[in-house]
């Protein structure tokens, strides 16, 4: 089975070291399973050349659209930039996955499949292995323990940048939750499962960053690569831990919120 049109939506910031490659990867395994392919990147105001990157990757991906944000809004608000552009084309199925190119090709279309093969309204690709730091692994087992229990059943790797969406399901999902929302994926996987959407999950596995930052470009002290796995948390990283706690709670976790 082969789709008529596949939108990939990415947000990216400071990826110009991986990006490209990342770009071509997915172009090499997705485009045998569509007629319609879309690369949709929304550069989230890098400080790095990843907007030269892109604009140089566009004369060789027929697939790629690339835009840049007029301001930097952080990865939330930029996923879900990318989203409403990636849902204004009108696709088939919509697949999210960050710039830092942590899954490969080959997965990445493992999970079309699965949405193919399956007809659920949305795949999680669930991830393996990861190199994170451990204070990021700490962070997402213990929102998934919360919304494990919020939800009353359990969702693996509840934060994974890597999903498949029927548009449909995920317009829904997108005009549920504020525009600047700091971590929609839990949103999203909370009200999926309140909402008895099918949901399927497909582990993958999860590769290093392809730039070389071990923390993830968002986290990084400053804009220069981490040359080691940081000891302890970033201190962007523990004042954006206690921002998103507050909207979660706000949007999804209060109980007047339940649906």
């Amino acid at each position: 089975m082969r789709l008529n049109h596949l939108a990939v939506v990415m947000p990216a910031y400071n990826e110009a070291a991986g990006i490209a490659g990342f770009l071509t990867e997915l172009d090499e395994h997705l485009a045998p399973l569509t007629h319609r392919l879309d690369l949709v990147v929304i550069d989230d105001r890098s400080t790095d050349a990843t907007a030269t990157v892109l604009s140089s990757l566009a004369g060789e991906l027929t697939s790629l659209r690339s835009e840049t944000a007029d301001v930097n809004r952080g990865h939330g608000p930029t996923a879900l930039a990318a989203y409403r552009t990636g849902l204004g084309l009108g696709p088939e199925l919509i697949v999210h996955i960050d710039g830092d190119g942590q899954f490969s090709g080959a997965d990445v279309a493992r999970l079309v499949e699965a949405a193919l093969d399956t007809g659920a309204d949305v795949v999680h690709g669930v991830r393996t292995g990861r190199t994170d730091p451990w204070f990021r692994r700490v962070l997402t087992a213990g929102v998934g323990g919360i919304v494990t229990v919020v939800a009353g059943r359990r969702i693996p790797d509840v934060n994974t940048p890597l999903r498949a969406y029927r548009p449909q399901v995920l317009t829904t999902l997108v005009t549920a939750v504020p525009a600047d929302a700091l971590v929609p994926h839990v949103h999203f996987s909370l009200a999926e499962a309140r909402r008895g959407l099918a949901v399927r999950y497909l582990r993958v596995a999860s590769l290093p960053r392809r730039g070389g930052d071990e923390q993830g470009t968002m986290w990084a002290e400053t804009d220069a690569p981490a040359r080691r796995a940081p000891m302890l948390p970033p201190r962007r990283l523990r004042t954006f831990a206690r921002a998103a706690a507050g909207e979660l709670w706000r949007v999804s976790l209060s109980p007047r919120r339940a649906r």
